[in-house]
């Protein structure tokens, strides 16, 4: 018997260009189809802006088309693989390979190098192109698809939680020492009773703590409204928690995600969330090499013995049962009910061993 990783060259350039070709024509096929229908869906919301036209619909196809491609290229490969295994099936050429000695592995082999080619290249699209349309959608998405103003570097809407205290920040404006907060106010907590509310146009950051100017201060007990030139708050509050408040992981590159995550770290902000994101933009390219393996149990078996076709449903639904585990396993790894590194790998690794299992028993 045949114990080399490849079965011959010929063998598998053949099996890898039958696998490429066939996932690739049917990820057109998908992107085209689910292109089209979510043009149809947000075409009426994008030409209700004055101004918009044929140019914003073909800018809304560039950036929306790299997330279409993103999410469903482990699908594609799925279904690459289950055509491509299920018509050598049927044409007798996977008895012709196993008569001359080739093992099951040795056939999945070249699908599978081959779809680590395709997780590099997806780890990629995904870093340096889907993360820029993500967030540059985001942004236009966020002004029902108007003009998007300039980004400032601003960040809107910040509450920051100090000892019992809330502190709200209409906006926030610099980096570091030179934060500002705009349209300031302070929620003067005492256990679960309200205090005070004190409001100010502006506050600056100043000796490790908060300097409201001209803050106007809602006594809630007594009913009266004070003013002061200067009020001091936040005492031990940093900067980076009002400029890190929002971090969008979808719209950010790996490298750009892995910066945030270790600032909000060091600014002592969860991050259990980011995590399971950041580790997960490895995970999730790398899923696409259990495709070959789940549907590989499709290629074997007399095709003949009338079954092929519920074999090529088994090798579906191991395909698409993963794809549940693996956003099941995210979201719990969003909310922290699993560890990062469990939500982003677990569900990989399980697959991995059943695919494996299902193939030996079935062939080896």
């Amino acid at each position: 018997m045949n114990v080399s990783f490849f079965a011959s060259r010929t063998i598998s350039w053949y099996m890898a260009r039958l696998f490429v070709v066939r996932s690739f024509a049917v990820l057109a096929a998908l992107a085209v189809i689910l292109m089209a229908l979510d043009l149809l869906g947000e075409s009426g919301d994008i030409l209700a802006v004055p101004g918009n036209g044929d140019a914003q619909l073909w800018y809304y196809v560039s950036l929306r088309l790299p997330q279409i491609v993103s999410r469903f290229l482990p699908f594609s490969v799925l279904l690459g693989t289950l055509i491509t295994l299920a018509t050598l099936n049927q044409n007798s050429e996977i008895i012709s390979m196993k008569a001359a000695g080739i093992s099951a592995h040795q056939i999945l082999a070249p699908l599978i190098v081959a779809s680590l080619a395709i997780a590099g290249a997806s780890f990629w699209f995904n870093d340096h192109i889907v993360a820029r349309a993500t967030n540059v959608l985001s942004a236009w998405q966020d002004v029902d698809y108007g003009p998007v103003p300039q980004n400032r570097g601003i960040v809107s809407n910040v509450w920051v939680r100090s000892a019992e205290d809330l502190i709200h920040a209409g906006q926030v404006t610099g980096r570091g020492a030179t934060t500002t907060l705009h349209d300031v106010r302070l929620y003067d907590r005492d256990g679960d009773r309200l205090g005070a509310i004190a409001s100010a146009p502006v506050a600056t950051y100043r000796d490790g703590a908060w300097q409201m100017r001209d803050a106007r201060i809602f006594d809630v007990g007594r009913g009266r409204v004070t003013n002061r030139s200067v009020l001091t708050i936040g005492r031990g509050v940093e900067p980076d928690r009002f400029t890190l408040a929002t971090v969008n992981p979808d719209g950010l590159s790996f490298r750009a995600l892995a910066e945030a995550v270790g600032d909000l770290h060091a600014a002592g902000r969860p991050t259990v969330a980011l995590d399971t994101v950041l580790w997960h933009k490895i995970s999730g390219a790398l899923s696409v090499v259990l495709m070959p393996l789940l549907a590989g149990v499709a290629g074997f078996g007399l095709a003949r013995s009338g079954v092929l076709f519920v074999r090529a449903v088994i090798g579906m639904a191991l395909g698409f049962t993963y794809f549940v585990a693996d956003n099941f396993a995210l979201a719990m790894g969003n909310i922290g009910a699993y560890p990062p590194l469990l939500a982003a790998w677990a569900p990989f690794l399980l697959f991995l061993l059943i695919g494996e299992a299902v193939l030996i028993r079935t062939e080896e």
